[in-house]
């Protein structure tokens, strides 16, 4: 486990800044850690291991450096991995981190929330809410209309556009959701 270096750090950074905006300080600078046994556990940090990204209080990850590497299988919550090609995807366990600093968000009605947590994307018909000010290719993170979070991906259609469209037009392009963890659960 190592601290990212500056390109890494720099395409995290770039791929959070899109789903939370100016409120990327919050996850980065005002972070102040809860977690492990030392009375003034510190802050979070991300670390990187075996292409994943990790989110981590820096007192697990000091207890952490008595683990050997290879032995070491995950530490805090991983919001992301490194493809071969070296660009940066967001997983879906980094939801709670995004759905707690979203900039922008939908909210589905009831009826369309399987749909979405099979797979699909988010269709005009099962908007019940959505804020204002999307624009085309911006980061949106996906709630039920009782503020849990479904998942996240892409605006295909700004708030404007979405107001005219046909039901059947696609207003979020799906990354991920909650329903990766029964899908995909052998890769997580």
């Amino acid at each position: 486990m190592r601290p990212l270096d500056e390109k890494e750090t720099t395409l995290v950074f770039n791929k959070l800044h899109k789903f939370v905006g100016s409120n990327l300080k919050n996850i980065v600078l005002e972070s102040e850690s809860h977690e492990g046994p030392d009375p003034n556990p510190g802050r979070y940090c991300f670390r990187l291991q075996k292409q994943r990204v990790y989110y981590v209080s820096e007192s697990i990850v000091k207890r952490a450096t008595n683990i050997k590497r290879d032995k070491l299988i995950a530490l805090g919550t991983q919001i992301g991995k490194f493809t071969k090609a070296g660009k940066f995807h967001l997983t879906i366990q980094c939801l709670n981190l995004l759905a707690s600093n979203a900039k922008h968000k939908v909210w589905l009605k009831p009826t369309s929330e399987m749909s979405f947590l099979y797979g699909n994307s988010v269709l005009k018909g099962g908007v019940g809410r959505i804020t204002e000010n999307i624009q085309v290719n911006d980061g949106v993170v996906v709630f039920s209309m009782a503020d849990v979070p479904l998942g996240f991906g892409d605006a295909a259609k700004s708030t404007v556009d979405c107001r005219k469209m046909d039901p059947n037009g696609i207003v979020v392009h799906r990354h991920a959701d909650i329903g990766e963890y029964l899908r995909m659960e052998d890769d997580l």
